[in-house]
């Protein structure tokens, strides 16, 4: 090839041959195997981190954000959410200076995609929620045995509780079909002791203990004396007697509870001796026209006045000559 040939073609060529001809003289550097061996070793260990930590978030060993809005309270409450009040304003503060340092428990929604439902931490829930906040919680598998020891042992390490909360749990458990081994561990008492939580509890009406509420003063002994007392004839209709007064929901809960206490105790012999005796006067056709009570001292007649006032008025415009000839047959009584 002539030197001009040659020279065109390298113009053209862009001096590749030269390049190529040069690079394959070069020495070709090969990477260690060793090094190729630490890189491949390196990864794998950030995936096996990275894999750890996927499990550990999905077995609840991190807290993750949850809305308070997909989060359901536990179906099997051990307390008295309204009652609650104050607490959850303490713990609002607490959170707004200092944020959630405690997360809740939470376990996948057993029927509702994408919800949860608490095991523990309710008040932390809804204070978050009135805050308008995220709250951390733990995400756990738990079935239902291990859902209710969940909540169960968190709020026995607490002991705040009342009475009727463990016992009211109690016997929402053994309602449920719990076994009475699991109520006792998750309320942490022995056999006896839970014995005596579900006696009470089905001893005093739903309706009444939540008339009455968590009582936090109040322990076992006077809610077995209740419970006792309810199972006398009419003590039912006294203590619903009690809750009707308008005084009664202004009261505090153990107030409320001495309250109904003390009219399960009102004896029926002295409520009869106390009220005046009542005279009935009747017509012909045995309809009541009037009543008379008497009382300390005095006589007092009543009628029904959308029937009666009419004939109300008649007696009392002959009652001075009913009392004239009343005393001329009685001169006695005059005076």
């Amino acid at each position: 090839m002539s030197k001009r040939t040659q020279s065109i073609r390298s113009m053209f060529a862009g001096g590749n041959d030269q390049v190529a001809a040069d690079e394959a003289r070069q020495p070709v550097q090969r990477v260690a195997a060793g090094a190729v061996r630490s890189l491949k070793d390196t990864f794998s260990e950030v995936e096996r981190d990275y894999e750890e930590l996927k499990q550990q978030v999905a077995s609840g060993a991190f807290p993750i954000d949850l809305d308070p809005d997909l989060v359901d309270p536990s179906p099997f409450a051990d307390r008295f959410a309204d009652q609650d009040v104050a607490a959850v304003e303490a713990l609002k503060t607490s959170i707004k200076d200092h944020g959630q340092e405690i997360p809740i428990l939470v376990r996948p929604h057993p029927t509702e995609v994408g919800r949860y439902q608490i095991a523990y931490g309710h008040r932390r829930a809804r204070a978050t929620a009135e805050l308008g906040l995220k709250v951390k919680a733990y995400v756990r598998e738990l079935d239902d045995d291990r859902l209710v020891v969940a909540q169960g042992i968190e709020n026995s390490a607490r002991e705040d509780l009342t009475f009727i909360e463990r016992a009211a749990f109690a016997l929402k458990l053994e309602d449920a079909g719990f076994q009475r081994s699991l109520v006792q561990t998750a309320l942490s008492v022995d056999r006896q002791e839970a014995q005596k939580l579900v006696s009470v509890a089905r001893a005093v009406p739903r309706w009444l203990i939540d008339s009455i509420g968590r009582a936090p003063k109040i322990g076992r002994p006077r809610w077995q004396e209740l419970a006792d007392l309810l199972k006398v004839s009419g003590a039912e209709k006294k203590v619903r007697k009690a809750i009707e007064d308008t005084s009664f929901p202004h009261k505090d809960s153990d107030d409320r509870f001495l309250a109904v206490l003390r009219a399960s105790k009102i004896d029926d012999a002295k409520i009869s001796s106390a009220s005046p005796p009542r005279l009935v006067a009747k017509s012909a056709e045995g309809l009541e026209i009037a009543t008379l009570a008497v009382g300390g001292k005095r006589c007092k007649i009543e009628m029904n006045r959308d029937r009666d006032e009419a004939f109300a008025k008649f007696v009392m415009e002959q009652l001075p000559e009913l009392y004239a000839n009343f005393t001329k047959d009685n001169p006695s009584s005059e005076g």
